[in-house]
């Protein structure tokens, strides 16, 4: 839509490159223009040179008084409105005694007094144009006495004034050419009652003569008609002038200025939209610009549609605009007119009927009086139209939805929006914003805690965004929204707290950053995130608040799988798993080593849940089969238990097993391929066992063979093992058929924040709570070592129970450091830690020698020892001691840090050198 000429951009904003100046009488004439031709320019100049305009609503009488008192430059714009407002009527009316009209200076006095106060109580920084507008002609027009000339003249005047007033407030707040509507419903009201009074004064044709001259004075002081034919002339180049600065009071609008801009519009989007916004910031051509928009958006294709009105979304000043894209225009002024003429006529019926109620209470009782006083303010709130007097959004074009969708937004009504955005959800970006309008209506209706944490988010959008910055606000919204359903739903204290404190930080940054949000969603999503943290405020006090009366459930499992959502941190290695038994087309087998107690028996338990129905996985555990007393067989059968309960299919008889071991159970596994509807994992734990089977001759050598074989049966069919090796790290050559063809998996120690779930969030119903120091405390103990962590926590739950229920102690529900050294310092710990230290001792004596021996001779120091130390400490040499830290690295048992080589968890060198006393 661009041509090759640039499009010129529009600077209508006034030139002044200083502050008024108080000692300069050409700035007085300025501020009197500006008042009367350029009233625009009074906001511009309070927001470049005065700190910023501030809206009514927010303005008090403090307020306005500490900031004239404190800005110079608001203090000084005070100061001359004032001399003005007395001295501009002052000098017009002595200008009009010289030319021989009479003048009553008293009435002058009073119009100019009228005209003070009117700006004073109008409570905001700009209460300065009307009060000197009022000031002015008001002293004017009530100084000048006469007879019916002066009635008529008044009247007139009135009209004027009002219609200037209007006029003025309409551009100082922004409410354009709808403001229109409402005066003329004033007007309406403002005839009938000058109507009704000077006819019951004088004479109906008197009444009628005084309302239509009030009302060529409303339309002059509201349309200002000669500028328009001025502006007209300037458009047919009888005057050759700039014609933008006639387009700056008056509200008809100017043909000639609709072409300029339809022009711009048409040939380069977003500075065409820039000078939309110059003419609605320093003009009342609201019309023009609402038409001009209309015309070039029709012959937009419907594809393309959403980013163009996009574009007008992101300026605030198009708010109107946008609904009168969708909504007719004039249909609009038509309802604006109606709705002001019902709601005048309805606050007239409320208040001449309550004060008259009032009136006759006071002879009957003060509480009635009460009463009444109070319901005034009710009747009014309560207000309302009827819906055919509300306007209507149309939808029927792709433009029309979107620009409603937009507008329902800006106007706090998402639902209404998603409503507009299902029209155009197939085209570019519809989709986008039909979720973004779903999302914004699901949290905007959340009010409470409960339907907050209730909420069911939709999937946003990952593909290039046309509002990222909205998205980032919402994504922080969703993450606030999984906050409070923990803390709706959770019991520990720690997590629902951190989990409040959380979600009011992400609440408190949007807020923020709201300033960075488009304009359209911008006051929306600060209401949903206001309510959110007000509604989080509320139950502040009452997040861990947890009454303990009866011993604590033990939550924490030492030497046992852990299970369910208990099973925590492990999301690497889980995910890989995933990664090569779902994502390939043939299974692969595994290895899953790690030293003892380390969680290789809960992977193996737990993947079963990720894998979903596809796959199925028999766990074998190796030490279920002990010396296996009947051979072969008695292994194959055991693996064909769990393989049967597993895939549902029956195993083999166990008599054919023992006969026949590899024919009966290779029949079994193909009996259960052909019924297999995804894939099978074969499980097996432990499986160190079948080295020892070999080595003790219950087992054939060929047996990793034979299993080697099965795994080529079919791609159906995978192992995992699981042990403390690798199979190259095994000492027989029958491990060898599975060098090439198995992927290592290798479950080290807990990092810091899994062993702080752990710890804090046992499970839903745990009621104790930890310090941040405690917790930190038992990670450099463990280096999250998950046999130790459980072993941790179970000691510390059975030391509460103990003391609160047992000897009858009070406590506090968080466990502290120094719960955790009482711990440590009781040698019970020790004693029900030695499965793990001691399968880590035992493991240390087998294979490359001296592991033990570097292990006694790190214990006295927590720091490490340097090599050359440890060499001359241990006397091994230099290729023994290289092969045992080796093994004692992979193993997880030491580490190099700095240079110096150290036991890695700290209560395992404790226990070492209490095996050493």
């Amino acid at each position: 839509m661009s041509q090759n000429t640039p499009v010129p951009r529009l600077d209508l904003a006034p030139k002044l490159r200083r502050p008024l100046s108080l000692l300069n009488p050409l700035d007085y004439l300025r501020l009197l223009y500006w008042v009367f031709y350029f009233p625009q320019a009074l906001r511009w100049y309070v927001d470049t040179f005065g700190g910023g305009y501030i809206s009514p609503k927010e303005m008090k009488w403090q307020k306005l008084w500490e900031l004239i008192s404190q800005n110079s430059v608001k203090r000084k714009l005070l100061f001359q409105g004032l001399v003005l407002t007395v001295i501009t009527p002052l000098i017009i009316c002595l200008f009009f005694q010289i030319i021989g009209i009479s003048i009553n200076w008293s009435f002058l006095a009073l119009g100019v007094v009228i005209g003070l106060v009117t700006g004073l109580v109008s409570t905001t920084e700009l209460g300065l144009p009307l009060s000197l507008a009022l000031g002015v002609a008001g002293g004017i027009v009530l100084g000048i006495s006469g007879g019916f000339i002066t009635l008529i003249l008044g009247v007139t005047a009135f009209g004027l004034v009002l219609g200037f007033a209007f006029n003025l407030l309409s551009i100082l707040f922004k409410g354009f050419s709808l403001i229109v509507s409402t005066v003329l419903a004033f007007g309406v009201v403002i005839n009938i009652f000058i109507f009704i009074v000077l006819s019951f004064i004088y004479t109906p044709e008197t009444g009628i003569i005084t309302s239509l001259w009030f009302n060529i004075g409303l339309g002059f002081g509201l349309l200002r008609p000669e500028v328009w034919l001025i502006g007209l002339l300037v458009e047919f180049k009888i005057i050759n002038t700039d014609f933008y600065f006639f387009a700056r009071i008056t509200l008809i609008p100017l043909s000639q200025l609709g072409k300029h801009l339809q022009d711009s519009l048409q040939r380069d989007w977003e500075t065409g939209l820039h000078n939309g916004n110059q003419l609605l910031t320093y003009s009342l051509q609201f019309i023009i610009v609402v038409q001009a928009i209309n015309s070039v958006i029709t012959k937009i294709s419907s594809d393309q549609i959403i980013w163009y009105i996009s574009k007008i979304a992101d300026i605030s000043i198009f708010r109107n605009v946008l609904r009168f894209i969708s909504a007719s225009l004039y249909k609009g002024l038509i309802l604006f007119f109606w709705r002001s003429l019902i709601l005048f006529f309805r606050l007239i019926y409320i208040f001449f009927s309550s004060w008259f109620i009032l009136g006759l209470s006071k002879y009957l009782s003060f509480s009635l009086q009460q009463k009444f006083e109070s319901n005034i303010d009710a009747r009014i709130d309560n207000l309302t139209l009827p819906k055919q007097f509300q306007i209507i959004c149309r939808l029927n074009t792709p433009a029309r939805a979107t620009a409603a969708g937009f507008w329902y937004i800006y106007d706090k009504e998402p639902a209404k929006a998603l409503e507009a955005f299902t029209v155009v959800r197939s085209a570019l970006y519809g989709e986008e914003m039909y979720t973004l309008a779903q999302t914004l209506t699901i949290f905007h209706e959340a009010k409470e805690i409960k339907s907050i944490a209730a909420l069911q988010i939709p999937t946003f959008p990952q593909e290039t965004l046309l509002r990222p910055i909205t998205w980032q606000a919402l994504n922080s919204l969703k993450r606030v929204a999984e906050d409070v359903k923990f803390i709706d739903r959770g019991v520990s204290r720690a997590a629902r707290s951190f989990a409040l404190n959380r979600a009011l930080g992400e609440l408190t940054n949007i807020l923020n950053t709201s300033a960075t949000l488009p304009e359209a969603e911008r006051d929306l999503i600060i209401d949903i995130t206001k309510n959110w943290q007000e509604q989080l405020l509320q139950i502040a006090g009452e997040v861990g608040e947890v009454t303990i009366t009866k011993p604590v459930t033990n939550p924490y499992i030492v030497g046992d799988p852990v299970l369910g959502h208990r099973f925590v941190g492990r999301e690497d290695i889980m995910r890989e798993l995933e990664e090569i038994w779902m994502t390939e087309n043939q299974i692969q087998s595994v290895v899953i080593y790690g030293h003892r107690r380390m969680g290789k028996t809960s992977v193996l338990l737990n993947i079963v849940n990720r894998l979903g129905a596809g796959i199925q996985v028999a766990y074998v555990n190796m030490l279920k089969s002990a010396d296996a007393p009947q051979g072969v067989g008695e292994v194959l059968m055991a693996m064909c238990d769990e393989i049967s309960q597993a895939v549902k299919i029956s195993p083999p008889n166990d008599d054919d097993l023992l006969k026949l071991p590899y024919r009966t159970f290779e029949r079994f596994l193909k009996q259960v391929i052909a019924n297999l509807q995804g894939g099978l994992i074969i499980a097996i734990d432990e499986f160190e066992k079948i080295e020892d089977l070999i080595n003790s001759g219950k087992i054939p050598n060929d047996f990793m063979g034979y299993l080697r074989g099965l795994v080529q049966m079919s791609p159906k069919v995978g192992f995992a093992f699981a042990g403390l090796h690798t199979l190259e790290e095994m000492s027989a050559d029958y491990f060898h058929p599975f060098f090439g063809s198995l992927i290592n998996i290798r479950v080290g120690f807990q990092n810091r924040a899994a062993t702080r779930q752990i710890l804090a969030n046992p499970d839903e119903d745990f009621l104790l709570d930890y310090t941040p120091e405690a917790l930190n405390l038992i990670y450099d103990l463990t280096h999250g070592q998950p046999y130790l962590v459980q072993l941790f926590g179970f000691q510390l739950v059975r030391n509460y129970n103990d003391s609160v229920f047992e000897q009858g102690r009070k406590r506090d529900h968080i466990f502290t450091v120094e719960d955790v050294e009482a711990i440590i310092n009781d040698s019970e710990f020790f004693q029900r830690g030695r499965y793990y230290f001691d399968g880590v001792w035992t493991q240390a004596a087998d294979g490359v020698p001296g592991q033990q021996i570097i292990i006694r001779t790190l214990a006295p120091h927590p720091q490490g020892l340097g090599l050359d130390v440890l060499a001359e400490s241990t006397g091994l040499n230099s290729k023994n001691l290289e092969d045992a830290l080796n093994i004692l690295q992979r193993h997880d048992v030491v580490e190099e840090s700095q240079g110096n080589w150290r036991i890695i968890v700290e209560m395992f060198r404790r226990w070492v050198l209490r095996l050493s006393e």
